[in-house]
This record gives C-alpha cells, structure tokens and sequence, in this order.
C-alpha cells in the first residue's frame, strides 16, 4: 500500500464489502474501501512454515490499487477520529472504560476454564494492546491516539469454557458493535458506547457466573 516504511514489516488487511450493481439487486460485486494496517513484530522460522507475531496499528482508506503481482500493491490514507474539545471529558471517559473493563477481566477469570487456557482473558489482551504504543518507521499520522485506541478495547468475546463463551446471538451482536464503532469517527460517542457494551458484558457474565455457580 502506501510507502509507509522502508523495513517491508507493514501490510494492509481488508475485506471486501458486497455492493449492488444495479437497481434490482440480484446482481453483485465487492469493493475494498477500509482496512486495518498490520505490523509484523517477529518472525519465528518453524520447520514448516513461520510463526508470525502480527500487531493492528489503524483504521485506513483504501484509495486505489496500483498492482495485483504477486500481491496487491495500492494506496491508503490513515482515517483517524476527530480531535475532540474537551481533555477533561475524555480523560473521565478512558478511566471509565479502564475500570469497566478490569471489572469484565475480573468476572471472566472466575468463570470455568481447560486447565491449558491462557491466564489472560481477550478483554485484558485488547486492553494491553490499546495502552502500548505501536513503534515503526513511517507516518505516525497512522497511529490512533491513547482514547481512540481504548474506545475499541472493549469489542472482544467473552472468554471462558465452551458453555461459558458467547453465545452465536451475542457474537453477531459484538459485529455489529464492531461495525458501527469502524463507522464512528467520534472518539467520545465512540467510548460511550464501548462503556454501555462493556456493562451489558458485565452483567451477562455475572448472570453465568450465577448459573455455573448453581451447576446448571
């Protein structure tokens, strides 16, 4: 995509979104219009294959593909929230997001668990992710701000054993979190949300938590 860096260690993930070509809507096609530009931090070589330790920086545009051999090659423009007007407001904010989700982290630590699962939970992965700043050779004009990055932390499953993890009803639901949260470009509104979705977790974990408790 864009010349980001000179280390060849960025790439852009994408899908591409069904879009109606004509009025009646029985034909169809696909366009690439956002992704999600991707660092490469460390490459394991396996005796087949690699292990690749990846990390999401931003949210990109998608302006035009230049190449298709042997990978598409094509241009982006970082897309990042408007800068909002009150540091007071949003700092209240992150703090409410940061506890909401230790609460969540919390509760989903209690619920059952294979005795091979990973001690972190997807909430506190996410959260990790959002409070370290990714660091690459290229226009840091890519990388979100602190509260940009933590208002998407709380979009993540909720962890535990197979009766515990979310249901296919809630997974659906966290997508169109997701989608409308890639659409926000209101760092605020978009925290709000992510506080409101984070509490309904909260109290579905709790009410698990209640029903294992009672062996059901």
């Amino acid at each position: 995509m864009q010349s980001l860096s000179r280390t060849k260690k960025l790439f852009v993930h994408f899908v591409l979104d069904p879009i109606a070509i004509n009025d009646t809507g029985s034909e169809g096609s696909f366009a690439a219009r956002y992704g999600c530009l991707v660092l490469v931090q460390k490459v394991e070589r396996l005796d087949v294959g690699a292990l690749v330790s990846i990390r999401g920086i931003g949210r990109v545009k998608i302006l035009k593909f230049a190449q298709a051999d042997p990978y598409l090659k094509g241009e982006v423009l970082p897309i990042q929230d408007r800068v909002p007007e009150s540091e007071s407001e949003l700092s209240s904010k992150i703090m409410a997001v940061k506890e909401a989700l230790y609460s969540l982290n919390s509760l989903e630590m209690k619920l059952k668990a294979p005795m091979e699962a990973s001690l972190q939970t997807r909430i506190l992965n996410s959260l990790n992710w959002a409070e370290n700043e990714p660091c690459f050779e290229g226009n840091e004009s890519f990388i979100p701000s602190l509260a940009e990055r933590l208002s998407f932390a709380a979009l993540q499953p909720v962890s535990g054993n197979i009766s515990c993890r979310s249901t296919q009803s809630e997974l659906v639901k966290l997508q169109q979190e997701k989608l409308r949260a890639m659409d926000l470009k209101d760092t605020p509104q978009r925290l709000d949300n992510s506080i409101k979705f984070a509490k309904q977790n909260i109290s579905m974990v709790a009410a698990k938590l209640a029903i294992q408790s009672l062996g059901i």
